[in-house]
């Protein structure tokens, strides 16, 4: 069997400020971020993933995993016109036109996606490769985002709204076949 723990990193300012990011932007956890990583409470691995993002891997070395396999496919998806804006600024200038974006983006079969941005095939399909390429069985850990957090929820066991606030943790588990959900764990 194998079992994979997925933990959205901590946060930083940026999320406070519920900015969607920008592809090269890459802050540092906000102090209350820093707290929040050293207080998680995860489960002993046999391999650990991170995206390599700086806010990703500091948050798994201060949850105490400071060796980290790089999973590029674990990054955030693009965002386009969206990056650096709050949803207000969004709905200000683009009016209904975000709502599509997010949808399309949050679905694998859609060609379309933020203008400039990841489409949702794409965005789902390098998660759904990296999950392909986990092992049969063990104890996965691995440090993401919240929209990579949610694609994988997606992808494995269709579930398709749910609220990720930084430090979440998700458990999925496989045998041979469909994965299941066994634990949703909100920061604490």
């Amino acid at each position: 069997m194998l079992t994979l723990h997925l933990v959205r990193h901590a946060p930083t300012v940026r999320n406070h400020e519920r900015r969607y990011p920008f592809p090269h932007e890459d802050p540092p956890l906000s102090p209350e971020g820093e707290a929040l990583a050293r207080r998680l409470v995860l489960p002993a691995a046999d391999v650990v993933f991170a995206s390599p993002r700086a806010r990703v891997r500091q948050t798994a070395a201060l949850a105490g995993f400071p060796e980290v396999l790089d999973a590029p496919a674990l990054v955030e998806a693009r965002f386009g016109v969206m990056a650096g804006l709050t949803w207000a600024d969004l709905e200000a200038r683009h009016g209904e036109a975000p709502r599509t974006w997010i949808d399309t983006l949050s679905d694998p079969q859609s060609p379309l996606g933020p203008p400039g941005g990841e489409t949702g095939q794409a965005f789902h399909g390098r998660v759904q490769a990296w999950l392909d390429a986990l092992p049969e069985e063990g104890a996965v850990l691995a440090f993401a985002h919240s929209g990579t957090l949610q694609a994988a929820l997606r992808l494995t066991v269709g579930l398709g709204a749910v609220v990720t606030p930084p430090g979440t943790r998700v458990t999925l588990e496989r045998a041979g076949g469909p994965w299941w959900l066994s634990a949703l764990v909100p920061p604490g």
